[in-house]
């Protein structure tokens, strides 16, 4: 049998970095940095003034079509969190629907009284801006590089990575062939749980419980028999709650290093609830992208998936994680196995 192996993590989370943005470059810096990724094709909102500020980011729609959909999904959560400033970065090649866009976020913040400090489109290296008198930079634009901005220098250091694309942030979730067949193979002989009796199915409970906690208290991964175990398990709703109880935000950096390895390892036809608990996992440590991409892994899986759907109304409207403190009463849930989860 394997052993079990230490999770891939630093020692210590990255501590809360404070950045003091100066310049367009600064910002453009920045998004990254909060982002976890570098942007493309979408419009990054760095928002100030609420009592607990947060960024978001959403694609470009495919044309001005999408444009009120866009808005709304901007406005709405900055008036819902009483913000009172925002910066847009439109990541745009199209310059007309880039335009598009920003008159419309021009116009939905303004009739909600958030004032818009700062408005530029970037493409190809160069940011235009959207606003002020300069009109030979909106024409021409400003050619800059961030490589060695002292923002991503400061990320490095302090241990947090930044991913090229969020493409590239998602395609650390892809599968390990490998280690999929290896799961496939161990999976066959663990008992589906949706046979199991009443008495067993909670025994079962307990033991995923009691192992997962285990786990992240000691910041390992269980080993391939052991999570092969776990994975079956949670294709019962009743017993996902189980594994859903051991995530606290205390064990959601433990938690997000577990469920992405059991994602990599996963036959696709279990792993649509180990991508929700990713979703969920990430949610709490205060991973946005990552969570959608748990969240976008798992909809691909299981339309309608109910974690999943969770997480993203969660994200949709930039709940911060501090706002969950409840707890999970699985056992309640054991003989409803056919509910949305």
């Amino acid at each position: 049998m394997a052993c079990d192996e230490p999770l891939p993590m630093t020692s210590t989370d990255p501590s809360p970095l404070t950045l003091t943005a100066r310049s367009p470059e600064d910002l453009l810096a920045l998004a990254p940095v909060v982002l976890g990724f570098f942007p493309t094709e979408s419009v990054v909102m760095l928002t100030f003034g609420a009592a607990v500020p947060f960024h978001a980011r959403v694609d470009l729609p495919d044309d001005a079509g999408g444009v009120a959909h866009l808005v709304d999904a901007l406005v709405a959560p900055a008036v819902h969190h009483d913000v009172h400033q925002v910066v847009l970065l439109v990541y745009g090649s199209d310059p007309a629907l880039s335009r598009r866009v920003w008159h419309g976020l021009r116009q939905g913040f303004a009739r909600c009284g958030i004032g818009v400090i700062e408005a530029l489109r970037v493409a190809e290296e160069r940011w235009y801006p959207l606003r002020g008198p300069d009109q030979l930079a909106r024409r021409t634009g400003v050619p800059y590089d961030i490589s060695a901005h002292p923002f991503l220098v400061r990320a490095v250091v302090d241990g947090r990575v930044t991913h090229g694309s969020r493409d590239a942030l998602a395609a650390t979730l892809a599968p390990d062939a490998d280690a999929v067949r290896r799961t496939e193979a161990l999976a066959r002989d663990s008992a589906a749980p949706q046979d199991l009796p009443a008495g067993e199915l909670l025994a079962e409970g307990l033991w995923l419980e009691s192992v997962l906690t285990e786990h992240l208290e000691r910041g390992v991964i269980p080993d391939d028999p052991t999570l092969a175990r776990v994975l079956v398990d949670l294709t019962h709703l009743g017993l996902r709650d189980a594994a859903w109880s051991t995530v606290s935000r205390e064990t959601s950096r433990a938690a997000v290093a577990l469920w992405t390895r059991a994602v990599s390892t996963c036959p696709e036809r279990l792993v649509a609830a180990p991508a929700a608990l990713l979703a969920w996992s990430a949610w709490l440590h205060g991973n946005g992208a990552l969570a959608w991409c748990g969240v976008d892994l798992c909809e691909e899986a299981d339309p309608g998936y109910g974690l999943a759907r969770i997480v993203a109304e969660l994200l949709e409207a930039a709940h911060p994680p501090s706002t969950w403190c409840e707890s999970i009463d699985w056992k309640a849930s054991l003989d409803q196995p056919s509910r949305a989860g």
